[in-house]
């Protein structure tokens, strides 16, 4: 007879966690940003949205009464010789000072990095610049370029060349707040490079030189690939700052816009329009203009650096 079989033992079923307690959202983070936004939105949004509703008035500053005028503040700058003219000086402006603003960074911080003697001294004389404000930076300019007594025109002839008319020369102006903006401003892209340059671990380039590849190679195969997103980023940020010309151009020329206006930014033209002109509306219109410009730039550059960081990817 067979013995009967055990019977089986129950196994204790592990016990389900308990849920996690329900927390309530917080609100202290919201509450310390909500004095940024108060001012953000009186400073920023509000000036914004009155601007451009001011744009579709006849605003004056001199006690005319305001009135309705639709889209024809629009259609009057549409067919005004005078914006497209500063506005072709601005985008010429744009393009003359970013490429020697992304060259001369790039070149200056590659032979800071390169280990050349006294590197304080160049960090220091390339830098120094860009903390100075603008009215010092064009006074000191203004003396070096004066066409009897000025450094430059001394310097000129002293080996042989002729003078230059810095100032009074309608060729030659806005190259000349090129060259101020270059000695101003290269500064702050020099640091950036400098410090992209500093963040490329050293064993790529001993790796390299076990390879066998020299200095030029290392530097077109290495170094300049890997400065890509910095080289991206400095074009964008001068691109948008140069697009903004107005102080050093106004100071140098003292309002004029320099020899035939010559030099005068779109910027310069709005600020006529509205506080001499006493034309808020029309100013206002052609600020909006300008805005919607700076905005497709932008917008396309983005575009364009996305579209390179996917194909080398």
């Amino acid at each position: 007879m067979s013995a009967p079989a055990p019977a089986a033992v129950p196994v204790p079923t592990p016990a389900e966690p308990a849920p996690p307690p329900r927390r309530r959202p917080a609100s202290g983070g919201f509450l310390f940003v909500v004095p940024f936004l108060v001012f953000y939105a009186l400073f920023t949004l509000v000036p914004v949205g009155w601007g451009f509703g001011m744009s579709f008035q006849q605003v004056s500053l001199v006690g005319a009464p305001t009135r309705w005028a639709g889209l024809d503040n629009y259609a009057e700058l549409f067919g005004d010789a005078m914006v497209w003219t500063t506005l072709g000086h601005t985008l010429l402006f744009t393009v003359l000072s970013t490429v020697p603003l992304v060259l001369v960074a790039l070149v200056t911080a590659v032979l800071v990095h390169t280990g050349v003697r006294g590197q304080w001294f160049w960090r220091f004389t390339i830098f120094a610049p860009y903390l100075l404000p603008v009215s010092t930076v064009v006074l000191i300019w203004n003396w070096l370029m004066q066409g009897d007594f000025g450094f430059l025109n001394q310097a000129l002839t002293a080996v042989g060349l002729p003078a230059v008319g810095w100032l009074s020369s309608e060729s030659v102006a806005l190259l000349s707040v090129v060259l101020i903006t270059v000695w101003w401003t290269v500064g702050f892209n020099f640091l950036l490079y400098l410090a992209a340059l500093q963040a490329i671990p050293a064993t790529v380039y001993e790796a390299a030189a076990i390879d066998g590849a020299g200095g030029w190679r290392r530097a077109v195969s290495i170094t300049l690939p890997l400065l890509a997103p910095t080289t991206a980023l400095v074009v964008v940020l001068q691109i948008l700052s140069s697009l903004k010309l107005f102080d050093q151009a106004y100071i140098l020329f003292g309002g004029s816009g320099g020899p035939g206006q010559a030099a005068a930014p779109v910027l310069q033209y709005v600020y006529d329009t509205g506080f001499v002109n006493y034309r808020l509306g029309y100013a206002s219109a052609i600020s909006y203009v300008f805005f919607a410009l700076v905005v497709a730039v932008s917008l396309g550059q983005f575009w364009l650096t996305r579209r390179r960081a996917r194909s080398v990817a």
